[in-house]
């Protein structure tokens, strides 16, 4: 480990380039490749546990779960972390143990689908329970004039990143002659390219991470921070402090309405936002109608759009919400969404998805981008805000939760996925209604 001042260039650079190695994850794997590999070699009804489950309410069932665990898990890691000054021990062994579940989805397989699942819920809790560490870094790494900038670089490099690969993967399962794959013992070549794509997001996501932890402080830094600070027994609540402090801000919560009704209207329309971008390629695999040999390419590139726009949508809605206010744009972007889910109900044809795609895009990164910030500014300036944006990142983690429990079971009892999204119009709705209340409140 290379001892760096804070706030110096290379640890700050250190810490971006885990953007750039763990965002390969959630663009590759979770959106785009996993799952139209997911609805190729499973059919439409598989047996789990002894149950039959459509295959689409099962990876959402399986998705749900996971973030169960992470609600749970990430106020306790994190308190865990403060205490014993693990904190990069715990980043690198859910770093590792995601991207070696990544490299094991490379045996994906419906013969042996109960550790195959396990190897994609493995991937999906190192991914999010390694962020929690790695987020926790950058106010002792950075001064607060360089954390906007830190992080917004971390992420344009975390994009950059992930497209990169994205790009590298398309062309490999478009062409996977030119790189010496062919079909054998009866797997396509196609098959055998996203197999492979989900290596290299392993070793991607792995080899990239050494330059973060060989820069970064660990357990021999905070362990003389501890003997700096004469650390006292009552130390030990540290290890429950990520719970305290969610209970702290729930109480505080009560005399706070503006900020409790903004957050009750983002946990409702969250149910539906992060649901439907969870589960949009696993709807465009198995309910649109596709050219013959069109399918993987156009989904491919319909999550590209989406990234592409949400980009342009995020600048476009920053730029609107300077003119009408931060509430009205999102009152907005909440009737927008709305309207997509009823379109996304309809939708049948490739050029329908792309239109759909394209929307999706427009105002996916406005209304992520617009909620935080909007949420930081009903923030009492005179609290801790780590505590408050710990809450905001549970608050999203359980709307997970309940809009894939949600998703899921639609799908399952009525067998199809475009009666999930016109549910999810509901949510929207009822976002938008709060938070016309709470603007006409303000005003």
């Amino acid at each position: 480990m290379k001892k760096y001042k804070k706030g110096s260039k290379k640890l700050l650079n250190a810490w971006v380039v885990y953007d750039w190695a763990n965002s390969v994850y959630p663009l590759v794997i979770s959106t785009a490749i996993f799952p139209i590999f997911y609805g190729m070699v499973t059919e439409d009804y598989i047996t789990f546990l002894g149950y039959s489950f459509k295959n689409t309410a099962l990876i959402s069932y399986i998705t749900a779960f996971a973030f169960v665990i992470l609600v749970f898990l990430s106020p306790l890691l994190s308190g865990i972390a403060d205490y014993t000054g693990g904190k990069k021990f715990f980043m690198k062994f859910f770093c590792y143990s995601g991207s070696f579940a990544c490299i094991l989805l490379y045996w994906f397989d419906i013969d042996n689908l109960n550790s195959s699942l396990v190897y994609y819920f493995i991937a999906l809790i190192g991914f999010w329970a390694s962020l929690v560490f790695y987020n926790s870094y950058l106010p002792e790494i950075a001064y607060p004039e360089q954390q906007d900038k830190v992080s917004a670089k971390g992420y344009a490099m975390g994009y950059i990143g992930s497209v990169i690969l994205l790009l590298v993967n398309l062309i490999m399962i478009n062409y996977p002659e030119h790189f010496g794959i062919i079909d054998s013992n009866g797997v396509v070549a196609e098959i055998k390219a996203m197999k492979i794509s989900f290596i290299m997001v392993g070793v991607w996501w792995f080899l990239f991470s050494q330059y973060t932890f060989y820069n970064l402080p660990g357990r021999k830094y905070y362990k003389q921070l501890r003997l700096n600070n004469s650390p006292s027994i009552e130390d030990k609540n540290l290890i429950f402090s990520g719970f305290h402090e969610l209970k702290v801000v729930w109480d505080e919560l009560k005399n706070n309405q503006t900020l409790k009704v903004f957050l009750t209207a983002f946990f409702i329309y969250s149910i539906a936002l992060q649901t439907v971008i969870l589960v949009a390629t696993y709807f465009g695999e198995a309910e649109i109608s596709w050219n013959e040999g069109e399918k993987t390419f156009g989904l491919i590139l319909s999550i590209l759009l989406i990234q592409l726009i949400a980009v342009v949508g995020a600048i476009l809605s920053a730029k609107i919400s300077e003119r009408i206010g931060n509430l009205r744009t999102l009152i907005s972007l909440n009737i927008i969404w709305a309207l997509i889910c009823v379109f996304g109900y309809y939708v049948e044809t490739s050029t329908e998805f792309y239109i759909a795609a394209g929307l999706v895009g427009l105002v996916m990164g406005g209304i992520q981008a617009l909620s935080r910030s909007t949420f930081s500014k009903f923030i009492p300036s005179t609290i801790n805000n780590t505590s408050y944006f710990s809450f905001y990142d549970v608050s999203q983690k359980l709307s997970i939760v309940i809009g894939m429990t949600l998703f899921a079971t639609i799908d399952q009892i009525t067998g199809s996925m475009r009666n999930s999204i016109l549910v999810f119009f509901v949510f929207f709705v009822v976002g938008a209604i709060i938070l016309v209340k709470l603007n006409k409140k303000i005003a």
